[in-house]
Parts: C-alpha cells; sequence; structure tokens
C-alpha cells in the first residue's frame, strides 16, 4: 500500500474553521477601530474650522465670521487669497466631507459675522461614526452620542 502525501478534507476544515473563528473576532474590532479614527479626524477637523474662523475674522476684520466653508478654502486656482476663498482652510475639510463626517457651518449672525456654528455629522451613523461634533466662537467642543448633529446652543457633553 503506497502512502499519498497531503491533508485530508478534515484537515484543511478544521483550518478553515479557525481562520474563520478568528475572522469573527478580529472584524468588529476593526470596524469600532475605523469609527475611532473617524471620530478623532472630525474632532480635528473641528478644531482647524475654529482656528480657521478665528484667522479669518482677524483678515477680515470688516466681515467678521464667514458661514461657508469655501470662503475659508482655497481660491479659484491661479488667483491670490480673497474674502471668498482665503486659503485658510485644508481644500478637503473646505468641501465638506472628510473620513466619513460631513463638515458645516450654520448659525452665522450679525455684520460684520459675529457667531457661527461648525459641525461634523457622521455621513453614516454606526458606521463611519457614532458621534456628531460641533464647536461655536468659543472655542469649546461640544458632542451628541446619538450623531445627530449637535447643537452647541443647547450644551451637549463638553470634550476637552
Amino acid at each position: 500500500m503506497v502512502r499519498q502525501k497531503g491533508f485530508s478534507l478534515i484537515e484543511l476544515l478544521i483550518v478553515v474553521a479557525i481562520i474563520l473563528i478568528i475572522a469573527a473576532i478580529a472584524i468588529p474590532n476593526l470596524l469600532r477601530s475605523r469609527m475611532a479614527a473617524n471620530e478623532a479626524s472630525a474632532v480635528s477637523g473641528i478644531r482647524a474650522i475654529t482656528t480657521a474662523e478665528h484667522a479669518y475674522s482677524t483678515a477680515y476684520p470688516d466681515l467678521g465670521y464667514t458661514c461657508s466653508l469655501s470662503s475659508l478654502g482655497p481660491p479659484a486656482s491661479g488667483q491670490p487669497p480673497t474674502s471668498t476663498g482665503s486659503d485658510i482652510l485644508d481644500p478637503v475639510i473646505s468641501a465638506g466631507i472628510k473620513s466619513g463626517y460631513s463638515f458645516a457651518l450654520n448659525n452665522c449672525s450679525g455684520t460684520p459675522g459675529s457667531t457661527y456654528q461648525s459641525s461634523a455629522v457622521p455621513v453614516t451613523v454606526g458606521g463611519s461614526g457614532q458621534r456628531a461634533f460641533c464647536s461655536d466662537s468659543s472655542g469649546i467642543i461640544q458632542y451628541a452620542i446619538d450623531g445627530v448633529a449637535a447643537d452647541c446652543v443647547s450644551g451637549k457633553l463638553v470634550l476637552q
């Protein structure tokens, strides 16, 4: 009787089962890490918007704060910075979406602009992020646990 070399079907099924068990444990952790990274990026984006708003109001005191992310972003190609394209903020954030979060400016008031509110909302709640973030002219970043647009006026939990 000649002994053939190789693996039996049972041995291969056991290896596949072990790989599937490891994958079932690792994939949820990978998704949680991605959401945590997206949330950290959103907080960083809100901080960048706050810094850009203060720089904009200093550079254009007659206009104050702006209510347009595109005004904080780069100007049209080949043009020098102006109040409609000040080149203060990263072009990705000024486009409105970065790392699974949608960024916006709202609640602007006054002439010159004396207040604003920036917000970052997950594109897919539970997928790209779990929390929504906001900040206003005070510079304090607040968040809503449910992923719905945080309202800085009503005062959610504070992230320092």
